[in-house]
């Protein structure tokens, strides 16, 4: 299933995730710029979890997550990523404000970062995308706004229908996927040859940006911003 908008309106400017979603295409950009050198400069600047172990290697390490969550693979990678990015975020950055949003989505990314390098420590490919952070987002989402209607494009079998369902439905049928596909990656050596998908980091983002909104205090309606109109303000 693949979410086209949602149906969930917002008081402010998506300053903060527009200038993530910014950020990323520069970013991709000058991945295109390197040409044959891009998977060089990855492997250099991209998180990889068997080096996060090594003794007197965090602070490195701290900063290649960081970059690795404005770094992707693929044209479809991006897409995709800023497509969920674009249509969730805007909610969860109006309900928490501009500073709490921007330290939620960094912190999503760095749990996110962590569950992956728990579930695969010897892992020596790089971990890159902004999916794990998304992730967190989508997991304030559901907590927050579980019946906002999303308009999403659903394939059954060869047919394609576009239809509005429950944000409950549609993430939650995403987060089982996740956790089922992360489960079945345990028996292999290094969970991103399926596909090159840290499920993971999926996993450790969603759950941790659930119980971050809360503590954040998320679960909070924010007031009414006045408006003006020609009798003044209201």
């Amino acid at each position: 299933m693949l979410p086209l908008t949602d149906h969930n309106p917002r008081q402010t400017v998506p300053v903060v995730t527009m200038l993530i979603i910014i950020v990323n295409v520069l970013m991709f950009l000058w991945e295109l710029s390197l040409g044959r050198n891009v998977q060089n400069a990855i492997m250099a600047i991209g998180f990889i979890p068997a080096k996060f172990w090594m003794i007197g290697n965090w602070v490195l390490d701290v900063q290649k997550i960081v970059v690795s969550m404005f770094l992707h693979g693929s044209l479809l990678h991006i897409g995709a990523n800023m497509l969920y990015l674009w249509i969730f975020g805007d909610n969860i950055e109006d309900r928490l404000g501009h500073v709490r949003y921007t330290i939620f989505y960094f912190v999503c990314g760095f749990a996110a970062a962590f569950a992956h390098a728990f579930a695969n420590p010897s892992s020596m490919l790089p971990a890159i995308g902004a999916s794990g952070a998304i992730a967190g987002v989508l997991g304030a989402y559901l907590i927050l706004f579980p019946k906002a209607r999303v308009t999403t494009l659903i394939p059954i079998f060869f047919f394609i229908t576009i239809r509005e369902i429950p944000a409950v439905v549609l993430l939650g049928f995403w987060f089982v996927l996740q956790l089922f596909s992360g489960v079945g990656s345990l028996g292999v050596h290094d969970a991103q040859d399926l596909g090159g998908v840290a499920y993971f980091a999926h996993i450790g983002g969603f759950v941790s940006g659930m119980i971050l909104v809360v503590l954040m205090g998320g679960t909070r309606r924010r007031r009414p911003q006045p408006v003006f109109d020609y009798d003044g303000w209201r």
